[in-house]
């Protein structure tokens, strides 16, 4: 049924059962086609599984025959001589095996640095907080070379007071009341010409 504007559609009552009929059919459906698919899997990872170990077997069987163990001295000496030189052999292979891991990840990783490059983009190193003294940072911003303290009053040069010539008149002056008391009068004035001729 049609609504006033002609654009809307207005559902009846008897519709909205058939729907959630619908709705209830599509959830079951999805359900069933889940499960199929989860047991498909399933027997899927079990082929896996099984084929890996047939692998396993056959590889086993191919390289490491069963051992006999021989009755004599020298055929366990010849033996021990065999399991060594294969042993050597392996180590040698994983070795061989590691190398070309560890150039094929260092030649990734240039890739990969190379890329960042080209496209102009900087990866940030994710940045944590760390709670330092002002020392420490200090320390570790100019080296270790530089020994560096904060304690400002510690780092003031120590001056010590030399005696200089115009502090050693004013202690050897004295007093300056003394100093015009002499010189008033007339004693104060025969010492000035006495010093002065």
């Amino acid at each position: 049924m049609w609504g006033s504007g002609g654009s809307r559609l207005v559902l009846t009552l008897p519709l909205l059962p058939a729907l959630q009929k619908r709705n209830r059919a599509l959830t079951a459906r999805r359900q069933h086609l889940k499960s199929v698919m989860l047991q498909i899997a399933a027997t899927e990872l079990e082929k896996e599984e099984s084929r890996r170990e047939s692998e396993k077997q056959n590889y086993l069987a191919e390289n490491c025959p069963p051992l006999h163990i021989p009755g004599s001295t020298a055929e366990v000496q010849e033996l021990c001589k065999q399991l060594h030189a294969k042993i050597d052999k392996a180590e040698e292979e994983k070795y061989d095996m590691e190398m070309k891991v560890q150039k094929s990840t260092k030649e990734l990783e240039d890739m990969n640095q190379k890329l960042f490059d080209l496209r102009g983009k900087f990866k940030r190193p994710p940045l944590r907080r760390v709670r330092m003294s002002a020392d420490a940072m200090l320390k570790a911003l100019l080296g270790s070379k530089h020994k560096v303290c904060m304690d400002l009053r510690a780092n003031l040069k120590q001056v010590k007071k030399e005696d200089t010539e115009k502090e050693r008149d004013l202690r050897d002056v004295g007093d300056w009341r003394k100093n015009i008391e002499e010189k008033s009068g007339m004693e104060g004035r025969k010492k000035m010409f006495e010093s002065e001729s």
